[in-house]
């Protein structure tokens, strides 16, 4: 019993630190990046991790690809798929204090779900095939009664788009191409479907891609994060370059459903786009 006791007082004590350091928390984003998340779709956080836990990431990866890092005539496919890493390096470029700071900001204090692993890895080798996956899309989030993945007007499922840079990526790196402010025409295609959304394909091909959107390019050093709209359009490319790219694209999940009608009007940078792409 008294064991017990002390138990419940050292989580007690832990939970009490960990809130008093994220009081203690500094904001990562200006209120000028918070504006162009809302209004083009996405921010770029450099140094979001060390090159460090890059470097020992992509070791891992290496490994598991079966490829030789130093012998090209080993890349023998255009991208190869890995998943499911929760290993330290990737634990600990998920959780920094920076990018903690950010998800507060952009969904929420406590209206985001903290993860442990970094998803699917879509690592890119320079290579003449095409990759087959290039296509603009914004990523389904949740099952539909009919079975099929898709997407609605509130974000189930999804709070954010990450793309984590395990490589120094490149205009010729095959960096993620992003339809910027896409998002709010997104959200505007979403509403009609109410809670049962679009399929993945419903929306991608309901979408118009001929206005005239700016592009952008996800590139930077290793230890890069763009924070994305769940509704930002978006697609891969052939790597063209002579680098392998090395980039996780994990979903930030929500911790209770997002609100497009809020009483106190205390709403996040996230529903705030949307409501701007209701407008």
């Amino acid at each position: 019993m008294w064991r017990a006791f002390l138990q419940k007082q050292e989580l007690c004590w832990s939970n009490k630190s960990l809130l008093s350091q994220k009081n203690r928390m500094k904001p990562t984003l200006t209120n000028e990046a918070i504006q162009q998340f809302i209004k083009k779709g996405f921010v770029r956080i450099d140094h979001a991790f060390s090159k460090n836990l890059a470097a020992a990431g992509r070791a891992i990866l290496w490994r598991d690809t079966g490829c030789d890092p130093n012998d090209p005539a080993t890349w023998t496919k255009p991208v190869v798929r890995l998943g499911g890493y929760e290993q330290e390096p990737f634990r600990e470029a998920m959780n920094t204090p920076v990018l903690h700071a950010a998800f507060d900001q952009l969904v929420g204090t406590a209206r985001w779900e903290p993860r442990q692993s970094l998803g699917t890895f879509p690592i890119r080798f320079p290579h003449p095939d095409d990759p087959g996956d290039a296509g603009w899309h914004v990523d389904a989030s949740f099952e539909r009664t009919d079975g099929s993945w898709g997407v609605n007007v509130f974000s189930k499922g999804r709070a954010l788009l990450m793309l984590f840079l395990f490589s120094d990526v490149e205009m010729n790196d095959a960096p993620t191409r992003i339809l910027v402010g896409s998002h709010l025409e997104v959200a505007k295609i979403l509403e009609p479907a109410g809670e049962e959304g679009l399929s993945f394909m419903e929306l991608a091909k309901a979408f118009d891609y001929t206005k005239n959107y700016e592009l952008a390019y996800a590139t930077g050093e290793a230890g890069t994060v763009y924070l994305c709209h769940p509704f930002l359009m978006h697609a891969a490319q052939h790597n063209h370059g002579t680098k392998v790219r090395f980039l996780a694209q994990p979903p930030l999940y929500p911790a209770q459903p997002l609100q497009l009608e809020r009483r106190d009007g205390n709403y996040s940078p996230l529903e705030k786009a949307i409501r701007l792409g209701l407008k």
